[in-house]
């Protein structure tokens, strides 16, 4: 498809990188085609290969093709109308990934957990909850569990993990970084010490 579209924009001297090595050395005659559906693949792109004056295969590593991915599913997105014509497209580089931009910031004290919480104390759903987000309530609430006012997530292992709040996890953070509750000791040590 990317030289049929090189075809239509009347470029004679081309350079093509894919990551895929098993086809960019088939098209190059480097490798034989041994599988009998990729053989008309081969013959049909040999022949569009014609219609240039040059062109260059090249082997890109796939973890090393991450750009070129981006680049083809934003020009998958475009239609181009006329020949020669090619869409502007800014490309920015940031210095942190896009998620960290993304993250709300919350403006009133309530913990992660508070809804799953108070759904689980009294069967109640925060204001102005839509149907969906309801939903979405009932379904997390059966991984948490309830002790008193302790709440608790299950691990896929069934393990309960305590729920800790912003406040509480900094001090635990704090106090497990001065050594207030000694060193830290692997499973098969901690074992050894219940065992005595």
């Amino acid at each position: 498809m990317g030289l049929e579209e090189a075809i239509d924009l009347q470029i004679k001297i081309l350079d093509v990188y894919g990551d895929s090595a098993l086809v960019i050395n088939q098209i190059k005659g480097e490798w034989e085609t041994h599988h009998l559906g990729l053989i008309p693949y081969r013959d049909y792109a040999q022949r569009l290969l014609t219609f240039f004056n040059k062109v260059e295969f090249h082997h890109i590593p796939r973890e090393e093709n991450k750009m070129e991915d981006a680049l083809a599913t934003m020009a998958s997105m475009y239609q181009v109308m006329f020949p020669n014509e090619y869409p502007q497209i800014t490309i920015m580089r940031l210095d942190r990934p896009a998620h960290v931009f993304a993250v709300e910031v919350i403006t009133d004290d309530k913990s992660w957990f508070h809804d799953i919480k108070i759904f689980l104390q009294k069967q109640e759903y925060p204001p102005g909850a839509s149907s969906k987000d309801r939903r979405t309530l009932r379904r997390l609430s059966g991984n948490f569990s309830l002790t008193g006012n302790m709440l608790y997530k299950r691990n896929f292992d069934m393990v309960l993990l305590r729920c800790v709040d912003r406040h509480e996890a900094n001090l635990l953070m704090q106090e497990i970084h001065e050594g207030s509750f000694g060193t830290h000791a692997n499973g098969h040590a901690m074992t050894r010490k219940i065992l005595r």
